[in-house]
């Protein structure tokens, strides 16, 4: 059997408290700095955990090469970023930057049991969760394919981290979305042959006391 080509997929950093009050999507908006100072121990066990050496994507929003720049600096020597446009986060049209209790009143469908809107709502000038799915599953294709039997750490979004899961697995976005995908959460895939399989989702960090 020929080496899997193994995926580390990590969920940028929480954003700042003024964009979380809104639908950002694919907005560009900046990490929180205070959260950014409190995770310090979790930003040194990725800089541990994640393979060297490896090739590192990031997408075309500022909030995954801030947290690859923290990874970094927390140890993990600096690399050259790919920057992948296809697995930034979804867009949400015309939803984008309304705050959350304006939601309810745009919905054409009722919402999922873990997320404010289903799988299959279009926002207006925006895309499906199937739509993201499409771009995502092609851009992981792509990636595997340039990096057959080696190793790709990916900064990314919720999102598309799901969109990844349910290219994997073969999911309806209904059932992606059931997903929790924590900020700063390791989700590892890997390519073998012509399969997907999943070797963790938000895998659990271990962080010495002294890392504290």
């Amino acid at each position: 059997m020929t080496d899997p080509t193994r995926l580390f997929l990590i969920r940028h950093a929480l954003v700042e408290p003024t964009a979380r009050a809104t639908f950002y999507g694919s907005m560009d908006v900046a990490l929180c700095d205070l959260a950014l100072r409190q995770e310090a121990a979790l930003y040194r066990w990725l800089a541990f955990r994640l393979p060297r050496p490896a090739h590192w994507v990031v997408t075309n929003l500022a909030r995954t090469r801030a947290t690859a720049a923290a990874i970094f600096a927390a140890g993990y020597p600096e690399q050259a970023l790919e920057i992948e446009p296809d697995l930034a986060e979804q867009h949400l049209g015309e939803w984008q930057g309304i705050a959350h209790e304006e939601l309810a009143a745009r919905l054409r469908h009722a919402p999922h049991p873990f997320w404010p809107h289903a799988a299959e709502e279009t926002p207006p000038g925006g895309e499906s969760f199937a739509d993201l799915q499409a771009r995502v599953g092609a851009a992981l294709e792509r990636l595997a394919a340039a990096h057959a039997g080696g190793d790709v750490v990916v900064v990314a979004h919720g999102g598309s981290i799901r969109a990844s899961l349910a290219h994997a697995l073969g999911l309806t976005g209904h059932q992606a979305l059931a997903f929790s995908i924590r900020n700063l959460g390791l989700t590892r895939l890997e390519r073998v042959g012509a399969d997907w399989r999943i070797a963790a989702v938000n895998e659990e960090p271990w962080i010495p006391p002294d890392w504290e």
